[in-house]
């Protein structure tokens, strides 16, 4: 398979979940544009794409993140009101921050990278969700969450392997391509390890056709 090179910077409206507890965040986030420019994500360079997936190289990037003690299904909608309200001024000065894309979660315990000031920690439980901060917002300047469940976290660089799909956010749905992803992965003799990682990047008013959903497995 002939290898590929490309940067890539690409967008789409964020992930999140509906609840009584954050209609009026809700309907903020249903203004957004639909066009695929309209919201930032990390950039990442496509090392290699295959029939099912890809490898790509993501280049660091801070993210938001709590971890909430409840299945995979129902994370997104715990998590979504304690970040939102992180990046819609609820931290030190009341600074407001840009809304990107993907929101992900993925499945705890899981070994957390040594950054400062964040130490290396084994986290119990649950599910982790993080909201990926604005391409200029790192841990030196982030403004500091008033929420204790909120933490920062500076994202190394990585390489993964990653499989787009579309449609409904089912656990059916979610299975089948992780364990496309998986297959290829094993043909190809690539090493994964870690947990896997559902990234999405659209809101629930976006046709479940058009929706931009992907999984990332972690190779380094």
């Amino acid at each position: 398979m002939k290898s590929s090179v490309q940067d890539v910077r690409r967008g789409a409206r964020p992930w999140h979940a509906i609840s009584p507890a954050n209609l009026a965040v809700v309907f903020s986030l249903t203004m957004l544009p639909a066009t695929s420019y309209a919201i930032e994500e990390p950039f990442y360079t496509t090392l290699r794409t295959f029939p099912e997936f890809e490898i790509r190289q993501y280049a660091p990037y801070t993210v938001a993140e709590v971890l909430v003690s409840a299945p995979a299904s129902e994370a997104g909608n715990r998590a979504f009101p304690i970040l939102a309200g992180y990046i819609f001024g609820k931290n030190k000065g009341e600074r407001k921050l840009a809304m990107t894309a993907p929101v992900t979660q993925a499945a705890a315990p899981m070994k957390l990278e040594m950054t400062a000031p964040v130490t290396q920690s084994v986290a119990s439980g649950g599910m982790l969700v993080q909201f990926v901060l604005p391409e200029d917002i790192n841990m030196e300047n982030a403004p500091e969450p008033l929420d204790p469940r909120v933490t920062l976290r500076e994202i190394p660089s990585r390489r993964v392997a990653v499989i787009r799909y579309s449609g409904f956010w089912s656990e059916s749905n979610y299975e089948k391509h992780l364990s496309k992803l998986q297959e290829g992965l094993r043909a190809a003799n690539v090493v994964w390890k870690g947990e896997p990682v559902l990234s999405r990047y659209n809101g629930p008013m976006t046709p479940w056709f058009m929706r931009r959903n992907e999984i990332w497995l972690n190779l380094d």
